[in-house]
């Protein structure tokens, strides 16, 4: 009985998740390649065996398969479902008019920029909708209380201190300090208002229980006490040790429609923001790259919200993991859609078209970097998995 409580909270939630975001970013390439006139062919959800299926008037197949780990937009011409490669053997002019391959690099180019844009719309619409409808929690970056022991009392920092900046970047809500604090990988530069005078300070972060974390609240909550019964500890990272000032109380903003659209927007380019921020510091070595998560990671994630959390929760979650998804597509690595863009982009450039047999083993190589991500991402799920089961 409890395996299958544990799938109704696991298992399908994850499944939408994927399904709707994967929907979403096809859905964005075959909506620009019908208005380029092109041809599709197949409208994929899942790869592998065809569960269930139709055509449409136009002759383009829509199935869901079933491995649910991804899916394609295969287009007339295509001779895979990347569109890397072309085939032209049998096709009529008529049919030639319809084929990508036959395309200009300027109806290419936006045909592969359609489905990273079409999560980036996605998430503004989640946004902007529960900007609108339910407000925008706005917890001011004001300090309610300092941490015994934490780096911020012993840096000095002080109740009702207001945070300006941090690391340089102006902060102007208690999730913005959490957010840079987060990213924060040696000393922590803060910018501090205090009785109208500012007060700049630098320190490092003190290992501290993920209870104390810079949240919202003011004790750890019942399920915590809990779990510390059960000897359970908390898990101990890097904080600053300060917790806000509107912990109990705080207000909703009333935005009007554009104003939604226009916060909605603004948290969008935030989180890109932060995300290419935290990648160049895994890149560099800055940041410890065991944070990289994949299917397993997602499908975890997805369940503790679904269990623990509403509807609106999952609706948020599912706007931040479509602005992942359209920004790693939109990484310059053959296969994944960015790859298509440089080479658009360079066809466009120098007038001409890249050798084939050049681009087929770009597309080789991109697919062995995606593989071996893949694996490094499933083994740190792995491992955080064992981790969280048997620790």
């Amino acid at each position: 009985m409890e395996f299958l409580v544990n799938a109704a909270y696991y298992v399908l939630p994850f499944i939408i998740l994927l399904g709707v975001l994967v929907f979403v970013h096809e859905l964005g390439h075959y909506a620009v390649a019908k208005f380029c006139g092109v041809k599709v062919v197949e409208f994929s959800i899942g790869f592998g065996k065809k569960l269930f299926g139709f055509f449409d008037k136009s002759g383009t197949e829509w199935k869901v398969c079933l491995i649910p780990l991804g899916g394609y937009v295969k287009m007339l011409g295509d001779d895979d479902a990347s569109s890397s490669t072309a085939n032209a053997d049998g096709l009529s002019d008529i049919e030639k008019k319809q084929a990508f391959s036959f395309q200009s690099p300027y109806k290419k180019l936006l045909i592969s920029l359609a489905g990273p844009a079409a999560n980036y719309i996605f998430a503004i619409t989640i946004f902007a909708g529960v900007f609108f409808f339910l407000g925008k929690i706005s917890f001011p970056a004001v300090v309610g209380s300092v941490i015994e022991g934490g780096a911020a009392q012993k840096a000095g920092i002080l109740a009702n201190d207001k945070i300006l900046s941090v690391n340089g970047s102006k902060v102007e809500n208690f999730e913005d300090v959490k957010r840079e604090v987060d990213l924060t990988t040696g000393l922590v530069k803060l910018e501090i208002l205090r009785n109208e005078s500012v007060v700049n300070l630098e320190f490092p972060l003190e290992m501290m229980a993920v209870d104390a974390d810079l949240n919202n609240t003011t004790e750890i909550d019942a399920k915590e006490k809990d779990s510390v019964k059960k000897s359970d500890e908390p898990k101990a990272k890097p904080m600053l040790g300060i917790r806000s000032s509107t912990a109990i109380s705080y207000e909703y903003i009333d935005m009007s429609f554009f104003q939604a659209i226009s916060e909605s927007v603004k948290e969008t380019v935030k989180i890109t923001d932060l995300t290419l921020r935290g990648v160049g510091q895994m890149i560099t070595g800055q940041r410890n790259a065991d944070e990289v998560g994949g299917i397993l990671r997602i499908a975890e994630m997805s369940g503790d919200i679904s269990k623990e959390s509403g509807f609106v929760d999952f609706l948020i979650f599912m706007a931040l993991l479509s602005i992942n998804l359209g920004l790693i597509n939109l990484f310059p690595i053959p296969v994944l859609d960015g790859g298509h863009v440089v080479f658009y982009t360079l066809e466009i450039i120098t007038r001409r078209e890249l050798n084939e047999k050049f681009k087929e083993w770009l597309f080789r190589l991109g697919i062995f970097l995606i593989i071996l991500l893949m694996v490094f991402a499933t083994y740190n799920d792995v491992a955080r998995l064992f981790n969280r089961w048997f620790s």
